[in-house]
Formats: structure tokens, C-alpha cells, sequence
């Protein structure tokens, strides 16, 4: 009996519904192709001069060279289809919808983003080439650098996870959380019970997960269920029977903000995978760090931003907002963190990694799940490592997903023939995301070496400069380093002949998957 009851729940449960409503819409999409394909000799002309006009638009479109590939191949071999798609892809009014009430938020918070003139004085003379990036920061992606900020590093979920819940239950005034996935066990429930305590002490709860939780992970009545506790609960982009590109835009950032002087970020997210608690692919190897001070305002506003999506509800920014100190402790260098949009044709993630790499006098060490690489990024680490630059890549020895694995290992000999060493984490799986470089620069965040990190997905992280907690992330780097594998040309020659070339023709459509 209770196998028909959860066989009946599998069927007519949402997911399933979702779904195939997907696949009906994709079956309509690709019928009406076919019809279209019995009248060729008449639409020839039209669909020829679009195809061509899609073209041209494609390689005139100011991105990525792998974009405008993976754009071209399927316009030129069908070009019905291709062009009819790339049209579709490129006039979503969803997206547009969304940037623009983005753009409304970003103007709202602008006023509280702004560089403090005296602080990036400070910094143009201790280190003016770094400055730029700074300058370019706050002008483009909206977020200032400061001083005053503690952080501390933690090289487990687990750590984390402990540290979380000791300064939840100090919380007073307010508690913000930003989370990509979300499941029910030991982390999140234990977490949730933290949550409906404060609210009963009078603190103000907001909570947002993103919306893809709602395939598998969560009910998708689940935010109604959180808000009978007290807690405002919102999902971001919950999936929907629709063929929307933005549907493709997640919300990928980890934030947890506590009364405005206490924030998290980092790869783990909430449930127990990320703790060791269940055991997927290995020993599971996140990081994460947690400000107090001054940085703790970019990350308040990234979530207030995201939060306000929806509404039109006016928001007292100042009211979660912290003041500035008038000492300035001169130990503690510069914290600043940023977030990412797909939507504003900057692609800060990347730039913040590039710079990195460019500027590198002795080094740069980089921790990444995935390792799928447009040209600038490819030909960055390439140059790096080609200029005398150790550049050193920690990276999954048991993946997640089996093609994203297929795609790594298909730059993995281009990169050792550069001189960028490989190092795979055989305990397990490495969800870590970091740079760190020349040993006064890092970046710990939830930024990927990948298509949808790099240009998908909204994402944060912190940029680190002369902090003292970079000696403990490149302290936790060499203690990981010892628990690898290094990989060899002989290790890529070995590689199955059928898996090279697997992982080849996946490079061609990996930017858009």
C-alpha cells in the first residue's frame, strides 16, 4: 500500500508535471519544425537571408569567441531550427523583466555602495595596480573595497556549519540567508530551529533559496509552510511549465548576514552533503569565511537587491546598515565583496580571477569543482604559468557530474604543456572555489571556473588584499595539496581514447549548457 501511495506522489507530483509540460511545449516547438521543413522550398529564401542575418548578429555580439562557436554550429547545419532558437533565446521578455527591476534596486542601494574616497586613497598608495581593479569594481559592479573587517576562514562545511549556528543564536536584530540548494537532514533542520526560536525572540527572518530546489529538493509550497513559523520566505526563479531562457539564470550565491555586522559566504550550501553528514562522492572539501566588520555592508545590500526583486515594497536600507569606524586598523588590509549578474553584461566573476592571474608575481593557487574555460581564462592561465607564474589547479578526483568531468580533463594536457601543474583530490570531491596569490590576494566565494559560474548565474565572493586571513587559506591549500594526486602527461595520454573525444565535442556546446 505505501508503495502505490509513493509510486501515486512520483506521478502526479509536481516535478514529474513540470516536466512534462517541458517536454510537450519541446515536442510543439520541434513539430512546428517539422512542418516548416515539408514547405523548405518556399521558406528557403526567408529562412536563408534570417539565418544569415543571424549570423552576422552572432559574430558581431560582443562576447566570447566559445559563445558565437556554439551559437554558429547549429545555425549553419539547421538553420531553420538554429536561427528560429537563437531568436528565441535572445527576445526572452522574463529576463528583460527581471534586469530591469534589477537596474531599479541598483539605483535604490547606489547611494550606500559608494567608494569612500579616503579608503581608496589608502589603498591607490600601497598598491595602484590593484586600484584599478578596485576602481572598476565599484564603478561597474557596484561594490566598494573597506578596511576594519576581520574574517576568518573556516576549510570544512563542518566548520563552518558549527560557527553559523553559534553566532545565529546571538543574533538581535535581524537575519538574512541566500542559498542555492536546500534540503531537509542535519544542517538545515537544525538550522530551521535556530531560525523559529529567533522569531520568537523578535528578530526579523528572511530567508531565499533559489527556485530549481522546487525539481527535487523542497515542495514548491514550502515558502508558505516557512512563513506560518514567522519567517519571511521567497524562492527566486521557481521552475515553471515554460520555456524561458530565464528559467537559466540561478541564483548560486550563499549568504548569511547577521544584524548587519556578521556575514558568510563560501561554496557550502544547506544540507548535509556539505557537512559530511551524507556521503556522495567521497570526502566532500568546501570552504567558506565569515566577515565582521565594515565589508559586512556590500554583502547586506547584495541581499536586500535580490530580496526586492518582487516587491515594491519600500526598503529602509539604512535601517540594516552598520557604521563606519573612525580608527582604521591597518592590519586587517582590504575585504571586498562583490556580487555577479548574468543580466548586466559584466562578467565581474571572471574579470576579479583574470586580474589575478595577470598581475601574479610568484603565484596563484586555485581550488574548483569545474573547469570549463572560455578563451580569455583558457589563454590567462596559459600566459601565467608560461611567465614564470606557478600556477596551481586543485580540482575533484571523484566529480559530480561525469560530463562536467569529461569537459575538464579536456584542457587538462593543454594546461600541463603550458606549465600549470594539475592536482586531483583523492579523498573525494573538491566544491571549494578560490585564487589566492602572491600570498596578500585572495578570492573565497561561490564562483566557479565555469560557463554558468562565469556568465549563467548570479554569484558573490570576497576579494581579500593584505588580510590576515589569507596565510589560512593558502595554509588549508598546502594542507590539500598533500591529500592529491598529481596529474601527468602520461596520466592524459593513458585517458581513454573515447573519453578525449567525448570530452572534445562537449567543449563545442559547453557554453550553452
Amino acid at each position: 500500500m505505501q508503495n502505490v501511495k509513493k509510486l501515486k506522489r512520483l506521478i502526479y507530483g509536481r516535478t514529474v508535471i513540470v516536466m512534462t509540460l517541458l517536454l510537450v511545449q519541446i515536442l510543439i516547438l520541434l513539430e512546428v519544425f517539422v512542418w516548416l521543413k515539408r514547405y523548405t522550398f518556399l521558406f528557403y529564401g526567408g529562412f536563408s537571408l534570417i539565418s544569415g542575418i543571424v549570423v552576422i548578429h552572432i559574430l558581431n555580439e560582443k562576447t566570447d569567441p566559445s559563445f558565437q562557436i556554439s551559437w554558429l554550429i547549429p545555425v549553419l547545419l539547421i538553420p531553420i531550427f538554429g536561427s528560429l532558437f537563437y531568436l528565441f533565446v535572445q527576445f526572452q521578455f522574463g529576463t528583460k523583466m527581471i534586469h530591469h527591476r534589477l537596474c531599479q534596486t541598483i539605483r535604490e542601494t547606489a547611494v550606500y555602495t559608494k567608494q569612500r574616497e579616503e579608503v581608496f586613497q589608502r589603498l591607490k598608495k600601497e598598491n595602484e595596480e590593484l586600484s584599478r581593479l578596485v576602481f572598476y569594481m565599484n564603478r561597474y559592479a557596484g561594490y566598494p573595497i573597506h578596511q576594519n573587517t576581520e574574517a576568518v576562514f573556516f576549510p570544512l562545511g563542518e566548520d563552518k556549519f558549527e560557527e553559523m549556528k553559534r553566532q545565529l543564536k546571538k543574533a538581535e536584530k535581524f537575519i538574512f540567508m541566500e542559498y542555492f540548494i536546500v534540503e531537509h537532514g542535519v544542517m538545515f533542520d537544525s538550522i530551521m530551529e535556530i531560525l523559529e526560536e529567533k522569531v520568537k525572540e523578535g528578530v526579523e527572518v528572511r530567508f531565499l533559496y533559489d527556485g530549481m530546489c522546487t525539481l527535487a529538493l523542497m515542495p514548491y509550497s514550502y515558502p508558505k509552510e516557512v512563513e506560518q513559523k514567522g519567517i519571511q520566505c521567497k524562492m527566486f526563479s521557481p521552475v515553471k511549465p515554460l520555456l524561458s531562457t530565464h528559467q537559466n539564470n540561478r541564483d548560486h550565491r550563499k549568504i548569511l548576514v547577521i544584524d548587519g555586522k556578521v556575514a558568510f559566504t563560501g561554496g557550502v550550501n544547506l544540507a548535509d552533503e556539505y557537512i559530511n553528514q551524507k556521503k556522495r562522492f567521497g570526502h566532500w572539501k568546501d570552504t567558506a569565511v565569515m566577515l565582521t566588520g565594515e565589508a559586512v555592508n556590500n554583502f547586506t545590500i547584495m541581499f536586500l537587491q535580490m530580496w526586492n526583486l518582487d516587491t515594491r515594497k519600500k526598503e529602509d536600507y539604512q535601517n540594516y546598515l552598520v557604521p563606519y569606524q573612525e580608527k582604521v586598523r591597518t592590519e586587517l588590509g582590504f575585504v571586498l565583496p562583490y556580487g555577479d549578474s548574468p543580466l548586466d553584461k559584466e562578467n565581474v566573476g571572471e574579470q576579479v580571477y583574470l586580474d589575478l592571474l595577470q598581475h601574479a608575481k610568484q603565484y596563484v593557487h586555485i581550488m574548483t569543482p569545474y573547469l570549463i574555460l572560455d578563451n580569455r581564462m583558457l589563454n590567462a592561465l596559459k600566459y601565467a604559468a608560461k611567465s614564470g607564474v606557478e600556477v596551481v589547479i586543485i580540482m575533484p578526483h571523484i566529480p559530480d557530474k561525469k560530463y562536467a568531468y569529461l569537459l575538464a580533463r579536456s584542457y587538462y594536457e593543454e594546461l600541463l604543456e603550458a606549465g600549470v601543474e594539475i592536482f586531483e583530490y583523492t579523498p573525494g570531491f573538491v566544491h571549494a572555489k578560490e585564487f589566492i596569490s602572491d600570498g596578500d590576494k585572495a578570492v573565497v566565494g561561490t564562483i566557479n571556473l565555469d560557463f554558468r559560474s562565469l556568465y549563467l548565474h548570479f554569484e558573490c565572493a570576497a576579494f581579500f588584499y593584505r588580510n590576515l586571513v589569507i596565510t589560512q587559506i593558502e595554509e588549508d591549500y598546502q594542507n590539500t595539496l598533500r591529500q592529491c594526486q598529481r596529474i601527468t602527461l602520461e596520466d592524459c595520454q593513458r585517458y581513454g581514447v573515447l573519453k578525449k573525444y567525448a570530452g572534445r565535442v562537449l567543449r563545442i556546446v559547453a557554453p550553452l549548457m
